[in-house]
């Protein structure tokens, strides 16, 4: 079926390389040709797909606020439809509003410690490009976990800076690193995520600390997937070890368990006031639509203190499929029998994404399955049945 749309849609395309349509092919051949697929309809853990009511296991609406219509409903009767659907400019030019400022306080006052400072971004990766991009330049060094974002490699490609990665948590393997490379480059920066995305595995932020202070370097931490979700408060796998003082900067998204959209970095005050004069994603992006930034601000100080029993159910869920984190990875090896899997669990109700190389590795091709607080034990009993 892919392959009569790909023909279709380059049917008339003379110019179309032959590479590209074989690259395409190849793409279907073994079961990792993407396509959009055509969401009918959600409505809480619910999806609809072709027809078919499914339970919803590739969402990263971990604490169930997107879409939400009575939170949605709620945030625009306490507003008044005070905020415009559009900024129409980046920030540093007429795209700046207080409630920019207001949310970019409320980040920095609650993670408070050494975190002086923060600055939002329109989405995760835009952050990370940004960062690892800005920060290393022709005389510094990057040191990342292998298996961190793509969008952490990015930045880095895009940086001036060498960069080295290092085994995915193994803090002896960036140690030997560190010893053999740190004084050949001015400025050192070490990456990780909290949550590794793809694996639902947690960094050994402890150690991390104790490295990036031990060889003078700038730690990055990606709580993404960490953010509203782990910790007292939500703020993730920083504060739940009592760490957010220690770390550098910390990246979060609204886009994932706030149910919104974009992102922040909050940190030391000059890496901060260095972003803002380097980061070609902030400084060339038009700022995010004052609604959604109000929207981020509101879920944060009405709806996630309301959820702290909530996260703790669905990580406990988790512990029992033998995950660190609300993300549970289904290990298949190669992308046919990914694709296999995923055809069974939708004919039993389910929906969970097949994810193949080159988001995870060679041989490493998986069904993701992502937890919500909605979703309960009984409503996988019959999943274990299929998946063993």
């Amino acid at each position: 079926m892919h392959l009569k749309y790909i023909a279709f849609l380059y049917a008339k395309i003379k110019t179309m390389p032959d590479s590209l349509i074989k690259t395409l092919n190849t793409l279907e051949e073994n079961s990792r040709l993407r396509a959009i697929k055509n969401i009918e309809k959600k409505d809480g853990k619910y999806i609809w797909v072709s027809g078919k009511k499914l339970l919803n296991l590739s969402s990263n609406n971990y604490l169930g606020l997107a879409d939400n219509k009575e939170i949605t409903e709620r945030f625009l009767e306490e507003t008044g439809g005070r905020y415009s659907f559009g900024s129409a400019s980046a920030r540093l030019l007429t795209g700046n509003l207080p409630v920019y400022n207001e949310l970019e306080k409320l980040i920095t006052e609650m993670f408070s410690g050494s975190q002086t400072a923060t600055l939002l971004f329109n989405s995760g990766y835009h952050a990370n490009v940004g960062i690892m991009s800005g920060i290393a330049g022709a005389d510094d060094v990057i040191f990342s976990d292998k298996l961190n974002h793509a969008s952490i490699i990015d930045g880095m490609q895009l940086s001036r800076g060498k960069f080295f990665r290092y085994k995915h948590n193994d803090m002896a393997a960036l140690e030997e690193l560190l010893i053999r490379e740190r004084d050949n480059f001015k400025t050192a920066v070490i990456v990780s995520e909290s949550v590794f995305s793809m694996d639902g595995d947690v960094a050994d932020l402890v150690k991390l600390v104790e490295l990036k202070d031990k060889y003078n370097c700038i730690l990055v931490v990606d709580e993404a997937h960490a953010f509203g979700v782990f910790g007292q408060n939500g703020l993730g796998v920083a504060e739940e070890l009592g760490l957010t003082g220690q770390i550098d900067l910390i990246m979060g998204t609204f886009g994932k368990a706030i149910g919104s959209v974009g992102a922040f970095a909050t940190g030391d005050k000059a890496l901060i006031g260095y972003l803002i004069n380097k980061s070609r994603p902030f400084i060339f992006s038009t700022a995010l639509p004052p609604v959604n930034v109000a929207f981020s601000k509101w879920v944060i100080e009405n709806e996630l203190p309301k959820t702290r029993e909530k996260r703790q159910k669905m990580l406990e869920l988790s512990q029992k499929f033998g995950s660190q984190s609300q993300i549970i990875p289904i290990m298949t090896g190669s992308s046919e029998k990914a694709a296999e899997l995923y055809e069974k669990l939708f004919d039993a109700g389910y929906f969970a994404l097949p994810i193949n190389p080159p988001t995870v590795p060679e041989g490493a091709s998986r069904l993701r399955l992502s937890l919500t607080t909605e979703i309960t034990e009984k409503d996988l009993e019959d999943l274990c049945g299929i998946i063993g």
